[in-house]
């Protein structure tokens, strides 16, 4: 509150003395480039320097800013720059930081101060908005949905720092920002809540405020930071066995096999079956090259009878993950049925197609019999017809 009462009555004081309008331009002489150097103001067309007495950072920002040397690197003091000739036009300069121009501070123009150009003030600036830096705040760079994502901007001038943003390659808008106070150099930069669609590429960038009214000026990009989100679903599986088993059920002796698949895969993934009976767990495990992956079991027995569930397994950057179990999947071993055996059957379709032959065979011959012992109606005529015959002959002969 002091010194903004000072900057007012230091600025009228000035107003006083002598208009500001007739003040030019400002430049930087006898630096090691255009962007440092001794500061001098023109004024009635002949070039003065300003003393450094009250000279620091927002001083030397306003300089840098208006002279598009981004920002204070340094407020030099006791001509380092060397000593100016001429006038000292400027004394006791007071500037809250956000002047367009070193001549828009509260100044005193003239006044008993003991000042000479061995009190010339100089700056050095960063020659351009110094690029910030990107730091990830967890050791790794993958993680689960749901986990914070915390990173850390910063730069090496935090003076004059509005605020700082969080950008993901490709996403125009922020998705962070934080407000930073003048003083601040760093600020915490938090993705609250990860999601896969957070994964990507990610940089940090400040905003300055410069001028009067106020405007932002936005820095350069920083470094880049890649995240990895994995979001493991819940694998499916099923089995497949041999048709004369019953539902559900796998034959002893017979094979059958277990299916596990993911919807998503991911580099150096594994599949874990787990399997749950009344004597223990048993764990078995085949690495995922593609998104399914099939257990073989060559000859079922009872051991093999129990629950099973499937999982997904995957290790990224130096964590592991792991998906939920499947529900699930009962089988039953059982034993084969003898008297409904293939073998059995094939037996008894033999048999009953032999007993089947043989009786249509006697049958048949039956039949033929039959009809070579029954005579027809004109044989029995001629049979009659001789015995009659046969008979008469005979009387007569008598």
């Amino acid at each position: 509150m002091l010194r903004f009462l000072h900057i007012i009555l230091t600025g009228l004081a000035g107003l006083l003395c002598d208009g500001v309008s007739a003040f030019g331009e400002v430049r930087l002489v006898n630096g090691e480039n255009k962007c440092s150097g001794r500061v001098e103001v023109l004024r009635h067309n002949q070039w003065g320097t300003v003393c450094d007495h009250g000279w620091d950072l927002r001083e030397a920002d306003v300089v840098c800013l208006e002279l598009g040397c981004g920002l204070a690197q340094s407020d030099i003091r006791g001509a380092v720059y060397g000593a100016g000739k001429g006038a000292i036009w400027l004394r006791h300069v007071q500037c809250s930081g956000h002047e367009t121009s070193l001549t828009r501070c509260a100044v005193v123009l003239h006044s008993n101060s003991n000042c000479t150009h061995e009190n010339d003030a100089g700056v050095k600036c960063s020659g351009a908005l110094l690029i910030p830096t990107l730091t990830l705040l967890s050791p790794y760079t993958v993680f689960s949905p749901g986990e914070p994502i915390r990173f850390t901007c910063s730069v090496l001038l935090g003076h004059h720092i509005s605020e700082f943003h969080l950008y993901k390659h490709g996403v125009s808008t922020p998705l962070v920002t934080q407000r930073a106070d003048q003083t601040q150099a760093a600020v915490e930069l938090t993705l609250s809540d990860a999601e896969t669609f957070h994964q990507g590429s990610y940089s940090c960038r400040y905003r300055i405020k410069s001028g009067f009214p106020s405007q932002l000026l936005s820095s350069p990009s920083s470094n880049s930071i890649n995240i990895t989100v994995v979001e493991l679903l819940t694998p499916h599986h099923w089995f497949n066995t041999s048709t004369e088993a019953p539902a559900g059920s796998v034959l002893k002796g017979h094979s059958f096999n277990i299916t596990c698949s993911t919807p998503q895969q991911y580099p150096g993934g594994s599949f874990q079956l787990r399997l749950i009976r009344s004597n223990g767990t048993v764990r078995q495990s085949l690495p995922a090259l593609t998104q399914s992956v099939t257990f073989t079991f060559p000859s079922a027995q009872s051991s093999n009878e129990g629950y099973y569930y499937c999982l997904y397994r995957v290790q990224l950057g130096g964590r592991t993950f792991v998906s939920r179990e499947s529900q699930p999947l009962p089988i039953a071993i059982r034993d084969p049925d003898p008297i409904l055996s293939p073998m059995v059957i094939s037996w008894l379709v033999s048999g009953l197609t032999f007993v089947v032959a043989v009786i249509i065979i006697i049958i048949l011959a039956k039949v033929l019999c039959n009809r070579e012992k029954k005579p027809s109606e004109l044989e029995r005529e001629t049979r009659s017809c001789v015995d009659n015959t046969y008979v008469t002959l005979s009387i007569n002969k008598l």
